[in-house]
């Protein structure tokens, strides 16, 4: 067993598909099919399912990624020590994202990652709600994640990244279009869009807040996964939805955004982590308050 096997293996993994895995590591994929081969002969049995239009992972290979994974991983700090030398931080750090309103800011924290703690290995990644972020830090999964207040977890830290403001989104050709601010009343009988209901969308939880406040159980004709198609479906006539102003850098021809009538409404974006993080993770979120120190409270609402 050696590091070449692993590699291919986590890699497939990942990919499910031998010939993007090979484009990966830049070998062949017949050296792919080998590599897998002598694995699964070392781990003692079939870890890759193989068929003519699928490639999927095994029961023993399901159990055997998290180790394969961490094998790698350990791999690449013992060699970022060995280029590094004396350096005083080496470590892995996971951060977790979602949506449009973290994605932006990960260049710039990267940066300054890589300028200032060079022996922290940055992982990214991708999750499919910021709101499943805190408990991904409680099972172990991840050290960072953006997120929304509340935080519902105890035994956590967070820190404002950004307050959002609360927006309503239109088509541009709507009657609504032209107006400065909109009232929630006045998407009572609108038809909306918005995140699945279940999945932790702290988007969506404070759009049904602010409908049932105003009297309302809106009627949701289109749900989708992110912002991107959410938005995409407002331009195109679908309906409505309530959004947030760091989507504004979206670019979505045929869509107006528009703030709410009376007090600005924000929702406040976080950062969070352990209280027992390491010192490279420590040294992350240095890095994420130098690329945007925590703002001062807005006037207005902040809805928690």
């Amino acid at each position: 067993m050696n590091l070449q096997e692993i590699s291919a293996f986590v890699t497939l993994a990942e990919e499910l598909h031998f010939t993007r895995t090979a484009e990966r590591l830049g070998i062949g994929q017949p050296q792919v099919s080998q590599l897998i081969r002598r694995f699964e002969k070392e781990c003692g049995d079939t870890l890759i399912e193989r068929t003519t239009r699928s490639v999927s992972l095994t029961t023993l290979g399901q159990a055997v990624l998290p180790h394969a994974q961490r094998a790698l991983q350990e791999m690449r700090l013992i060699r970022r020590s060995g280029r590094l030398g004396s350096a005083d931080i080496i470590g892995s750090v996971r951060i977790g994202y979602a949506g449009a309103s973290s994605r932006p800011w990960l260049p710039a924290i990267a940066r300054v990652v890589r300028h200032e703690a060079p022996g922290v290995d940055l992982q990214l990644r991708s999750m499919v709600y910021g709101a499943t972020g805190p408990g991904l830090i409680v099972c172990g999964d991840l050290d960072i994640a953006f997120s929304r207040r509340p935080l519902v977890h105890s035994g956590l830290l967070d820190q404002v990244f950004e307050y959002e403001e609360i927006l309503i989104g239109v088509p541009s050709d709507h009657h609504l279009a032209g107006r400065s601010e909109v009232h929630m009343q006045e998407l009572k009988e609108e038809p909306w869009v918005t995140f699945p209901g279940m999945q932790g969308s702290n988007v969506r939880d404070v759009g049904m807040r602010l409908a049932a406040d105003a009297g309302f159980a809106p009627r949701v004709v289109q749900e989708a996964p992110d912002s991107y198609t959410i938005l995409g479906l407002v331009a195109a006539g679908v309906g409505v939805t309530v959004t947030v102003s760091s989507v504004r850098h979206v670019s979505t021809p045929g869509l107006r955004l528009i703030p709410l009538a009376g007090e600005p409404r924000y929702m406040a974006s976080t950062i969070v982590w352990s209280p027992q993080a390491s010192r490279a993770t420590q040294a992350v979120l240095e890095a994420i308050t130098q690329v945007k120190p925590p703002p001062e409270h807005p006037v207005g609402i902040v809805m928690d």
